[in-house]
């Protein structure tokens, strides 16, 4: 195929006309449920209206309303925004009847920004290197993605209240196996993967009643199961509405998009310390149960798992403040314990610290203020919460462990092995303009990256990780713990950071 060529895929709503680039077949933007707007907002999805003639699918979609970020990772700012943003993309290396792995991704960004559209999640990489179908998903964020309270209870959708954003990737995953035969993908053998808000979101389709069947497997990065009691998150609510001005949780649909972001902006910066204000939450119907308890009981039997995190997660966030990039001990002490109480998390912070020194000096790690911090935020936020997910899926299904532990060239070195570092790798998107600085460059990026791809690639085939390039990979369980370890010299190791993961199990039990 020439570059420019163009496809006219037949699908239930209609054509749509994508473009040929780079021995592939891409469609852009194409829109997979009405547009949320209006009497829509704080509903869930419903099919799009069928159109006349050719769409075309040659530009990405609307970007969810969000605030413009600090700072972005690939250096791109959002594109175009509106609540008219329910598309998603496509990338096959044929329309045709081959069939192929699909594999649909949802973005990462605390469940406040980003879009399938940004040039780090694009889909190229994987589909070229591996023959595969690939899907990025674009879906409702912040106020407008998971504002929460019985008064929005959707009867039309079984009384579901927040969770917009949620069953907007529901929908999208039910365009795909409606959809995904016509461009060459296999509706049956479909893995969900993302990061962060996105691995998150992957974690808690694992456990959605309505997105039963709709894929095979599932890839987290750094995003353990993640909801609140729908309590809280009326009380979040409550102040948003307070703060508006307006008289009820339904008037917030009169609202203007603008001035709901302002609010949301606000509502962020106060709950800093507490982390997302909105975010997933148990509403008895959507998600019936706590996430993690559910993935216990077998709420996804069936359902392949590879997950995993970053060694030095948390790093990300301790350099954006100048005061937290060499901290000494009062300061260590003061922010674990403000972070602690934010959280309600039950455990000593001095017991916390005590614990963590001990197990770096014993290993030989640095155990500076700076590492401490890191290491117990980072465990905090994102490796205990994964280990116990896999722990639990490994029950019910085959389940596979990583950990990613390159460092970042970025601010000599200060970033470690931080969040969202793995993504480039893991997608192949680390030729991406600007993320020399951030993922590095040269032949051991390529190996990396090698690994990472072909490791994704071969799991959504078959449900299994393994491949040529990397050592053998046994399956996850309490017992031996084998985790993959993606760096410079990539290897297996059982229960890696163990007498950490034992410290917080047996605060837990306290």
């Amino acid at each position: 195929m020439s570059d420019g060529a163009r496809t006219v895929v037949d699908t239930a709503t209609g054509k749509v006309e994508g473009l040929s680039e780079g021995g592939l077949h891409i469609f852009r933007g194409i829109p997979y449920a009405e547009p949320p707007t209006g009497e829509r907002r704080f509903t869930a999805p419903v099919p799009p209206q069928p159109w006349i003639g050719v769409r075309p699918a040659t530009e990405f979609g609307n970007w969810a309303p969000q605030p413009p970020p600090a700072s972005s990772i690939s250096g791109v700012a959002p594109g175009a925004q509106d609540e008219d943003c329910l598309t998603l993309n496509i990338w096959t290396p044929g329309a045709d009847d081959a069939r192929r792995p699909v594999m649909v991704w949802i973005h990462g960004g605390g469940f406040i920004s980003g879009s399938g559209a940004a040039p780090l999640y694009s889909g190229a990489p994987l589909a070229g290197r591996g023959d595969v179908v690939v899907v990025t998903v674009n879906y409702r964020l912040g106020i407008l993605g998971f504002l929460a309270h019985s008064d929005l209870a959707d009867d039309d959708a079984d009384g579901a209240s927040g969770n917009w954003g949620l069953l907007d990737q529901v929908a999208a995953l039910r365009w795909v196996r409606d959809n995904i035969a016509a461009f060459g993908g296999d509706p049956d053998n479909v893995t969900i993967f993302g990061e962060s808000a996105g691995g998150m979101s992957v974690a808690d389709l694992l456990v959605m009643p309505s997105a039963r069947g709709l894929f095979r497997r599932a890839i987290v990065q750094s995003g353990p199961p993640n909801a609140i009691e729908l309590e809280r998150a009326e009380t979040v609510t409550a102040k948003l509405v307070a703060e508006l001005g307006v008289a009820s949780p339904a008037a917030l649909r009169d609202v203007p998009t603008e001035r709901l972001l302002e609010a949301q902006a606000a509502l962020v910066a106060e709950r800093r310390a507490a982390g997302l204000p909105l975010v997933p939450v148990v509403d008895g119907t959507s998600i019936p149960v706590s996430p993690q308890s559910a993935i216990a009981d077998g709420a996804a039997a069936g359902v392949e798992l590879l997950i995993g995190t970053n060694r030095d997660e948390a790093k990300m966030w301790m350099v954006a403040d100048p005061a937290n990039r060499d901290p000494d001990e009062e300061v260590l002490h003061r922010r674990i314990d403000a972070i602690f109480r934010a959280n309600d998390v039950d455990i000593s912070p001095d017991d916390a610290i005590d614990a963590y020194r001990a197990a770096r000096q014993g290993r030989g790690d640095d155990a500076s203020p700076r590492e401490l911090w890191s290491a117990i935020q980072t465990d905090r936020m994102f490796r205990i919460g994964s280990v116990r997910a896999a722990e639990a899926q490994g029950a019910h299904a085959s389940t596979y462990m990583y950990l990613f532990t390159a460092t970042s060239p970025a601010m000599g070195g200060a970033l470690g092995s931080c969040h969202a570092l793995e993504i480039p790798f893991a997608l192949g998107t680390y030729t991406t303009p600007g993320m020399d600085r951030f993922a590095g460059t040269g032949p051991e990026v390529e190996r990396l990256s090698a690994q990472m791809s072909d490791a994704w690639l071969a799991f959504a085939r078959a449900g299994n990780p393994a491949h040529d390039g990397i050592p053998a990979w046994p399956a996850y369980d309490a017992g031996t713990r084998a985790t993959m370890v993606f760096g410079v010299e990539t290897h297996v190791e059982n229960a890696p950071y163990e007498d950490e993961r034992r410290f917080w199990e047996s605060a837990a039990s306290r």
